[in-house]
């Protein structure tokens, strides 16, 4: 699969939430998603990024949409997370990353001078009818609550 753009559907998938349960991108279908994907569970940017989508999380309710994140951490790192941080929206294990694959999410990441390979931050925001609406790459997790938000409104 090429790139994908704003107005292609959003890509299918199966994975594990943080309990353990199954969940797919169609379950969603009629309501606005907000998937964010995150390089890992507990650790500073990552934090500030989840925190600011749960301090915001009545806004995303009002509007009818949905969080979920996903990063290549397991279902108990992310009880961990939720539980820490009382995250009150799901979190998927992509502990494969092929749904990163999948959304071209997983590949080479550069900081601080060194290469490695490991999951971009980026939203994608999925209309009712699982299309792709907006995508944000780069994400800067202390604002980027409030640049989703803006895009729902």
């Amino acid at each position: 699969m090429g790139e994908l753009r704003v107005g292609d559907p959003a890509p299918e998938f199966t994975l594990q939430d943080e309990n353990g349960k199954e969940r797919k991108m169609s379950d969603y279908r009629g309501k606005q998603v907000i998937l964010f994907f995150y390089p890992a569970d507990d650790t500073p940017g990552c934090t500030k990024e989840v925190c600011n989508f749960r301090d915001d999380y009545s806004a995303y309710e009002g509007a009818g949409a949905e969080l979920i994140g996903v990063s290549p951490d397991g279902s108990k790192s992310h009880t961990k997370f939720i539980d820490k941080f009382d995250l009150p929206f799901t979190l998927l294990a992509d502990t494969e990353h092929v749904v990163g694959k999948l959304y071209g999410v997983w590949g080479p990441k550069k900081i601080f001078g060194r290469e490695y390979v490991g999951m971009k931050r980026t939203t994608f925001l999925i209309s009712k009818d699982g299309v792709i609406a907006e995508i944000f790459e780069n994400v800067k997790p202390a604002v980027h609550s409030e640049q989703v938000l803006a895009a729902l409104a």
